[in-house]
């Protein structure tokens, strides 16, 4: 009686043992002790109560009436729900400006920063380019070491950029970290698929467009998102370059209002009385207003996040 023994398939089920023993192996020597998880448990939900607490509170005190805010210094829920600093806020046309200044600095700003970002990387990742050696050592040389605020307020002052919003895009239009992360990314796109694309007669510009931008959207969206929070949260460089309160962004009226208690450009403290509004509670409700914007824009790219910033640090 004889029997066919494929040597290979032993092998191959030989081999799929060993690998599933070392994976078990490398679980265990991994995996932390019960008493560290539980530390790190107890400390990212501490941490995760710090960011959201002071966040609940300002919403609630947002929609609570003035005798509430009074009487409650730390609100978690609002206890009467009154809609008067929303109503306030939005019939003010200088809260209205900013966050449209705000909004187009983001978007057109984002935007120039990703069309520059892209071609910058794509072009640096070509490593038999004349020079990437020394450009990659200028790019890195700047990421770890900026001219600071006199020399690029003097730049931005001689270009005849103050009180112009578009100081808030340009000093800032190539992030040299975003830079290296696109760069690193578009390493991980396989060389074969350009190299098909250029057999079927497409230049530069068309293997950028239809071959890697596509592959690299989780990338693309990672940077974009930094971008664009960059841009939505610009405080400092609308402190130094703006003077004119009409070009004011979100931030920097928002500044105004919370900070140095200037309710000039939203009428004064008598009218918001007179409309029943305590100031804490515009305050409050301006935070709300200026934050939940930006927070509603991650959920729709959580997906590509991690992603993009994963392989993009890792590659390269």
């Amino acid at each position: 009686m004889s029997y066919n023994v494929n040597i290979d398939k032993i092998g191959e089920i030989q081999e799929r043992i060993v690998g599933k023993k070392r994976q078990s192996y490398y679980n265990k020597l991994m995996a932390n002790p019960l008493w560290a998880d539980i530390i790190i448990y107890l400390l990212l939900f501490l941490a995760g109560l710090v960011t959201i607490v002071p966040i609940i509170s300002v919403a609630a005190r947002s929609f609570s009436p003035t005798h509430i805010i009074n009487q409650y210094p730390l609100l978690l829920w609002p206890k009467e729900i009154t809609y008067e600093a929303y109503r306030y806020i939005f019939q003010t046309p200088t809260l209205l400006r900013s966050f449209g200044i705000t909004v187009f600095v983001t978007v057109v700003g984002t935007a120039m920063n990703l069309a520059m970002t892209i071609t910058a990387a794509y072009g640096l990742s070509k490593t038999d380019v004349p020079g990437n050696k020394w450009l990659m050592g200028f790019i890195v040389f700047a990421m770890l070491f900026n001219a600071g605020i006199v020399p690029t307020y003097i730049v931005v002052n001689r270009l005849g950029l103050i009180d112009s919003i578009w100081a808030l895009i340009f000093p800032t239009l190539v992030s040299p970290f975003n830079l290296i992360l696109m760069r690193n990314y578009f390493w991980s796109v396989p060389v074969e698929l350009e190299d098909s694309a250029r057999i079927d007669g497409a230049n530069d510009l068309l293997v950028l467009w239809n071959i890697i931008l596509p592959l690299s959207m989780p990338a693309i969206a990672t940077i974009g998102l930094f971008y664009a929070v960059g841009h939505w949260n610009e405080f400092f460089g609308a402190l130094f370059y703006i003077n004119d309160n009409t070009k004011w962004p979100l931030q920097l009226l928002l500044r105004s209002i919370v900070v140095d208690n200037n309710f000039q450009n939203m009428g004064t403290v008598e009218q918001a009385r007179e409309s029943f509004v305590n100031p804490e509670n515009i305050k409050a409700a301006t935070i709300v207003f200026a934050t939940v914007p930006i927070l509603l824009v991650y959920p729709f790219i959580q997906k590509y996040f991690v992603q993009g910033v994963m392989i993009g640090a890792i590659k390269g």
